[in-house]
């Protein structure tokens, strides 16, 4: 949707035009999975899947919020008195950011927003975060909080950690917040720094939504976060991007089988995206494939967060790409989307053998996106003519 359409929806609801339009994307990550809050490394892009906040001051101390994509609901809460969970899982996430920011020490007066979305929900390409960093975005540039990109990515965070009740790491509103176009975003979850590497200009980047019925649960994303403490504690280190593996083999006889499993994971996955970042830079292409095909056997074997549906559709494409290209699994696992970077004359036949034969396999239809690396969070005036 364009912002001079945007605008228009915005005042046939409010009666007026919004000042700005505030828009973070979703994200895909190439590799680095779970280890984002291990203070680890992730490697992501921004996508092009954008969430938009319309928006404006009001003279009172309510916070008004519509969403094109659930017509007929309206969220709205007071931001003069604590901040609680209402109705609307979507209007939560609005609640979310406001709590934190006004825990930070901040008297925020009331709003009125309009949000609209294209990135695909429930696919494991963070329309969560992209929601976000833009009601974050709106809010800092409605009130002058001088908040930077960096700092609204852990605002984010902080939403969907202490509000939401999902312990995510910050990758997917870091990125949200930061990414630029063409280039995937080394992040080190330690210190938050980031480093660019510009995708090879001869892979195209397909996200293949499974459309598997996924729950994740918040429980399963959380004991698995839990086990990677404990890990962690048994050798310990403050988090797991301080172990290695023969920190791991000595405290064996500490842990679980379960907890020494989740942590090999993140502990090889850190130095599969450490390498990724070269094979990405050098356009080591065969390198980057065998990485992650690792990273795959890795979530399936080591962490448990693939089902049969991705691993399927992981498979197939690897079967058509070979060495010249890449899949995985992506995002928080137990279904959602396999990204896959390939050349572009292995796309077509990546599309016709997943529509024809994916549902006879599964029993679903999965949605094929071609996608480049987009920007992160912008604002646009609302006298910016853009499309």
């Amino acid at each position: 949707m364009t912002n001079d359409e945007l605008s228009q929806r915005f005042a046939e609801i409010y009666g007026g035009q919004p000042e700005a339009i505030a828009s973070a994307p979703g994200r895909v990550n190439i590799i680095g999975e779970f280890t984002d809050y291990n203070n680890g490394f992730v490697l992501p892009c921004a996508l092009e899947f954008r969430t938009q906040v319309a928006y404006r001051q009001r003279s009172d101390n309510s916070i008004v919020a519509h969403s094109l994509q659930y017509p007929g609901q309206k969220d709205e809460f007071p931001v003069d008195r604590v901040i609680e969970p209402g109705t609307n899982q979507w209007g939560n996430y609005v609640r979310a950011v406001a709590f934190i920011i006004e825990t930070m020490g901040v008297k925020l007066g009331g709003m009125d927003l309009l949000i609209e979305s294209n990135v695909p929900q429930g696919a494991g390409l963070s329309s969560s975060a992209a929601l976000e960093v833009a009601v974050g975005g709106a809010i800092n540039a409605a009130f002058n909080l001088g908040f930077s990109p960096t700092e609204l990515a852990q605002i984010g965070q902080s939403a969907e950690n202490d509000f939401m009740n999902c312990q995510c790491g910050i990758m997917d509103q870091l990125v949200s917040a930061c990414g630029q176009r063409d280039n995937a975003l080394l992040i080190d979850c330690l210190d938050l720094t980031t480093q660019l590497a510009t995708m090879p200009g001869d892979l195209v980047l397909l996200i293949i939504n499974s459309n598997y019925p996924r729950k994740l649960v918040d429980s399963e994303y959380n004991d698995r976060r839990e086990d990677c403490q404990a890990a962690a504690d048994a050798m310990q280190v403050s988090s797991l991007r301080d172990a290695d593996l023969s920190a791991l083999e000595g405290a064996k006889t500490r842990l679980t089988d379960t907890q020494y499993r989740r942590a090999k994971h993140v502990i090889t996955e850190n130095q599969r995206v450490l390498d990724a970042l070269d094979a990405l830079r050098n356009s080591h292409i065969e390198t980057l494939s065998t990485l992650m095909a690792a990273s795959q056997m890795s979530l399936r074997n080591d962490f448990e967060v693939t089902v049969p549906a991705t691993d399927w559709i992981v498979d197939k494409c690897t079967s058509i790409v070979g060495k010249k290209g890449a899949a995985r699994q992506t995002g928080g696992g137990f279904g959602g989307a396999v990204v896959c970077l390939c050349q572009s004359e292995s796309v077509e036949d990546i599309t016709r053998k997943i529509e024809v034969e994916y549902p006879k396999a599964t029993g679903l239809h999965a949605d094929i996106f071609r996608c480049v690396a987009g920007d992160g969070l912008s604002i646009t005036p609302r006298n910016h003519t853009s499309s």
